[in-house]
């Protein structure tokens, strides 16, 4: 086995940090700087120090290893990319102020890359004339930018960041099936190198468009997505991709609607109250403004709306709540008695839980009045059922029925089944087998690279500091030389025994460190094992503690080197 380098922190750069930082908000966040991994450059910026680029390097190369086993083919394109073919696809506008865009000095239109769909395919246009030369997959680990409102998270969230992108193009859909699982197997396999706690969830394909769309999901308190887990079965979906089948109910038995005084009760609580009935039994009607335009949403008085699934429902146009002004413009849209009865000039969609049969308290339309007995399609039609509601704990699993189990989580990585989207877009075709043009299907996947290490110093820190699995770890051990002179030559006599046998080896022989501080720093990066030359130095006896488990134990040097090199 080829020698590893010794990295003695002697000369390392890198500073630990007793506290935490002031504007850190989340574990990773806190421990990565605290630990000398990253520093904060500018808002949403970062800079990766040495310990921090082993670690960032260890998980590029897992990623690399499981892309290249699938046929997967590396090549890196520019960040600086040019406007005209995300015009092409629609995505210059819908992107909106989240796009990077710059000019040249000659007024030229350029964005920093969020992601590649435009450019690989016009690579492969360029380069891919034939069926024979497909099917292809070609990937990249490169920088994408985002231009962040609130950046935040530390690198959870950041403005620049590393991502696998990896794309593939298929002549049929049976093709981009393969191509899917493909990806999905070889995900399967890099998160469990990287030791990853993670769920395969259904999601949504939002900006990036196309059919069939999974996120992998890594459980943790600083999660921004919340995916929903069913106990019972193998049902997990981001909540914002939970869909329920639309079922009627029988309402023969209802009585006529009837206008019933309700003063001032210009909210669902209101109303609840002076009826003395629950706020289940009536009907929520939220007026929102799409590209200007009056939509009302149907949702139980007891739910709240998803503004996140009504936004990506009438993606790409821009949806906004309406307001006094919109109201003063409209006197028959009488505020807290909006009703769907004899609604003119409005389009009404409702979630599935408002079914054709299903009989409401809602709003009259009429200042201090409400209707009772609103049976949906006898009283009122919807125009579109959307599923808009907020998920929440205990909702049914839409696959057995059992009660979700809602949790946070960080996307790591998302795969989508493009279809033709980009590829109708760019005029992508290939000749068939019968000589005819063949439009080309692709697939888009991606992996958070810089996300992952954070994601795992959110699942493996304990109390004392980060605790990296073995092998995205900046190191094998961490050799520890107690203080004195002689536990000093020990420690480099035995980092130097251990790199020659191929281990990773980083080595306190700071001069004028105490032994407290060094023992802290060593919790506090992390390394899966550590190693003490400390008061029995002089015999030859040092102490190895697993950094996870803190078992400990005293062993010699030839024990110690062959334990950490089988």
């Amino acid at each position: 086995m080829a020698n590893a380098p010794v990295q003695r922190m002697s000369q390392l750069l890198a500073k630990t940090l007793r506290d935490d930082p002031a504007d850190a908000e989340v574990l990773s966040h806190k421990l990565l700087v605290r630990a000398g991994y990253v520093r904060r450059t500018a808002a949403g910026i970062w800079s990766w120090l040495p310990l921090g680029k082993k670690v960032l390097a260890n998980v590029e190369r897992i990623v690399r290893e499981e892309m290249d086993a699938v046929g997967a083919q590396e090549v890196l394109l520019p960040a600086v990319l040019p406007r005209e073919p995300y015009e092409a696809t629609g995505r210059w506008e819908e992107y909106g102020p989240e796009l990077f865009r710059l000019q040249d000095r000659r007024g030229g239109d350029y964005l920093l890359g969020p992601t590649h769909e435009e450019i690989f395919t016009l690579l492969v246009k360029d380069q891919a004339s034939s069926y024979k030369d497909l099917p292809v997959i070609l990937y990249q680990i490169q920088n994408k930018y985002r231009d962040e409102a609130r950046p935040r998270a530390g690198i959870l969230r950041g403005r620049e960041f590393l991502m696998k992108d990896s794309y593939s193009f298929d002549t049929d859909d049976e093709g981009l099936a393969q191509s899917y699982a493909l990806h999905r197997e070889a995900y399967q396999k890099i998160f469990a190198r990287l030791g990853l706690d993670y769920r395969i969830c259904a999601a949504t394909a939002g900006a990036m468009g196309g059919s069939k769309s999974e996120e992998f999901l890594a459980p943790a308190e600083a999660g921004e997505d919340t995916f929903a887990d069913c106990p019972n079965c193998d049902f997990a979906a981001n909540t914002e991709a939970i869909t329920y089948e639309l079922t009627s109910v029988d309402a023969s038995g209802v009585p006529a609607a009837e206008d019933i005084p309700t003063p001032d009760t210009p909210t669902i609580e209101t109303l609840a109250a002076s009826l003395g009935v629950p706020a289940s039994a009536t009907l929520k009607n939220l007026l929102v403004k799409v590209d200007g335009e009056i939509v009302a949403v149907g949702v139980p008085g007891d739910r709240e709306v998803d503004m996140d699934k009504v936004e990506a429902h009438f993606a790409p146009a821009t949806v906004e709540l309406v307001t006094e002004t919109d109201f003063a413009a409209r006197p028959d849209l009488v505020r807290g008695y909006v009703g769907p009865r004899g609604l003119e000039k409005v389009t009404y969609i409702a979630d599935p839980r408002v079914a054709p049969g299903t009989a409401w308290i809602t709003g009259a339309n009429k200042a201090g009045t409400h209707t009772k007995n609103v049976v949906v399609g006898r009283d009122f039609e919807v125009g579109e059922y959307v599923d808009v509601v907020v998920v929440q704990e205990d909702d049914p699993c839409p696959k057995c029925g059992t009660g979700l189990v809602l949790d946070r989580a960080i996307e790591i990585g998302h795969i989508f089944q493009l279809g033709r989207k980009y590829a109708d877009a760019l005029k992508l075709d290939v000749l068939g087998q019968n000589g005819k043009p063949v439009r080309v299907t692709m697939g888009s996947y991606g992996i958070g690279v810089s996300r992952a290490v954070a994601a795992l110093a959110e699942q493996t820190a304990d109390d004392k500091g980060l605790c990296w699995p073995a092998e995205v770890a900046p190191a094998d051990v961490h050799v520890v030389a107690a203080g004195k002179a002689l536990q000093t030559e020990l420690a480099l006599d035995i980092s130097g025994k251990l790199a020659a046998a191929g281990v990773r080896v980083l080595v306190d022989d700071r001069p004028g460190v105490s032994p407290g501080v060094k023992f802290t720093d060593s919790e506090l990066i992390g390394v899966p094992k550590i190693l003490v030359a400390g008061r029995r130095a002089a015999d030859g006896v040092v102490e190895l503690k697993d950094r996870r488990t803190g078992e400990r134990e005293e062993l010699t040097v030839e024990e110690a080197v062959a334990r950490l090199t089988a």
